[in-house]
């Protein structure tokens, strides 16, 4: 097999630590990397070797099919893909796994381990189950992952100095080599400050304490805003029942310009769609031609119902079916992103790397001001800080999760180009 590595990925591989840790940027090249240590560590009789990620579908999504392209020369027979299991013409094999339920993991000796994201394992999947069962084959581990806060791999990573056999590595996306200064120019754009340095700079922040939007500032971010006939009109929804929350907004390039909230009280989506209508009355007069309508909302919604017999997807595109002679209508409701991803593309428009807030919000939307001022993260019975949204407060986190939706489609970050790899020195 002729392995393809960058001179950083190269440097991890050829360390004869036994355990190794790798922090570094988003797009670095590390799925790649753990192809080749996989087929290192599976390679020869009776030897197992494991690619672990948190949960069993991630594993399967990140590198099954790239992986089962690079060891095809070297089956044994057809991969396992139930058990996502490759046996080696050497008599090895390489299984892949997920962390969420660790204790099915044990009663299998392992030769070589990747946990890949460790960042975001429950840290006892390592301690109470892996590690023993590198025990009696005395088998190997790296460690893989691009930072979450000062969590147990902050700990791991910051202790490996002072452990024999252990040994950490630390780079940037940039030093990885797989993505361009054009590229880097444009995430630092797409991210506030502190999530650009910990998702492209890998370093270790602590992105969920106190605010969940601490780029939020009155006088940077809300000014007057006047609707513009020539752009698209955007209608993002919360499909909350009390209050129910939506806003309206328009893209303007790269900049979002809120210009107007709806928040109502016990309300149910046909209401809502009715109260949309009347707000827009005033910019359809002005109208020669049916106004263009992007909506935007959480995808589970096509599940919930708010009404006796429809979700409240089909309420709404039911209810814009009568009004085509008004608005050219487009739905977007693809898979929600995760609360990190999506809060991570809303402060990068509040406030992004380069110093640039492309949000700007009317004075008049007062919920959705009050909730980037005060939603916070969860905690835990201790104090531990949760990534996940304090809703608490019955008025707060709609306005803002509305708006959350529009954000992530349109500007949350995307991995853009893959891997280019280089030749091993």
């Amino acid at each position: 097999m002729k392995i393809r590595l960058k001179p950083a990925q190269a440097t991890v591989f050829l360390s004869e630590a036994r355990f190794r840790i790798l922090v570094a940027g988003r797009r670095f090249g590390k799925s790649y990397l753990s192809m080749v240590e996989l087929c290192r560590g599976g390679w020869g009789k009776g030897r197992i070797a494991w690619y672990v990620a948190p949960n069993y579908r991630q594993a399967k999504r990140i590198c099954w099919r790239a992986l089962k392209e690079m060891t095809r020369p070297y089956w044994a027979s057809t991969p396992s893909e139930t058990d996502l299991r490759i046996d080696l013409a050497s008599g090895g094999m390489i299984c892949l796994r997920g962390a969420d339920n660790y204790h099915a993991l044990r009663g299998e000796g392992i030769d070589f381990l990747v946990l890949d994201e460790f960042a975001d394992f429950d840290g006892r999947a390592w301690t109470e189950v892996l590690r023993s069962a590198l025990a009696d084959r005395e088998g190997k581990a790296l460690f893989i992952g691009t930072p979450r806060g000062f969590n147990h791999f902050y700990e791991m990573f910051k202790d490996a100095d002072n452990k024999p056999d252990w040994e950490s590595f630390q780079y940037t996306t940039e030093q990885g080599g797989n993505v361009t200064s054009e590229e880097l120019s444009s995430a630092a754009r797409d991210l506030d400050p502190r999530a650009y340095q910990q998702e492209f700079q890998a370093r270790f922040e602590n992105l969920a304490s106190g605010r969940v939007y601490p780029m939020f500032d009155r006088v940077g971010n809300v000014h007057p805003q006047r609707y513009d006939p020539l752009l698209p009109l955007c209608w993002a929804l919360d499909f909350n029942i009390n209050p129910m929350c939506s806003v309206l907004a328009q893209i303007n390039g790269d900049r979002l310009h809120v210009l107007d909230e709806l928040v109502l009280p016990d309300t149910r989506t046909p209401e809502a769609c009715e109260a949309f209508e009347q707000r827009t009355r005033e910019w359809l007069s002005r109208s020669r031609v049916p106004i263009s309508l992007r909506v935007y909302g959480d995808s589970t919604a096509s599940r919930r119902q708010t009404c006796a017999t429809h979700s409240d997807w089909q309420i709404v595109t039911e209810f814009f079916s009568r009004l085509t002679d008004r608005f050219r209508v487009s739905f977007h409701r693809r898979s929600n992103p995760e609360v990190k991803d999506r809060v991570a593309a809303v402060n990068a428009l509040l406030l992004n790397h380069a110093g640039e807030r492309r949000l700007r919000i009317d004075p008049r939307c007062k919920e959705l001001i009050e909730d980037f001022e005060q939603v916070t993260w969860a905690s835990d019975p201790h104090g531990n800080l949760l990534l996940k949204l304090d809703d608490s407060s019955p008025k707060r986190t709609h306005a803002s999760d509305a708006i959350g939706y529009l954000i992530d489609h349109e500007f949350g970050l995307r991995a853009r180009g893959g891997e280019r790899p280089g030749n091993i020195r």
